[in-house]
């Protein structure tokens, strides 16, 4: 079950924050509706790394489309046989 609270509980920022933990974000409302969420820094170091990853594939994919796809035999003398 999430783990949703109130803005207002900020109020004991300790006691709230404490909540939080890894794989668990805390939503928090501001008049009854979602505003916020604050995440465990590892979640949050796992979200971006994976949306910069995502971001660089879609771009090689978009970039195979334009100009063509490289052979695995052109990978393979680009990078050396490693």
């Amino acid at each position: 079950m999430p783990n949703i609270r109130p803005i207002s509980d900020l109020r004991s920022y300790t006691k709230v924050l404490n909540t939080v933990s890894s794989g668990e974000p805390l939503f928090l409302t501001k008049n009854g509706r979602g505003q916020f969420a604050v995440l465990d820094m590892a979640d949050y170091e796992k979200m971006t790394d994976s949306l910069k990853l995502l971001t660089k594939l879609a771009e090689g994919e978009q970039s195979a489309k334009s100009e063509g796809w490289t052979s695995l035999d052109d990978v393979s003398k680009i990078i050396g046989d490693a």
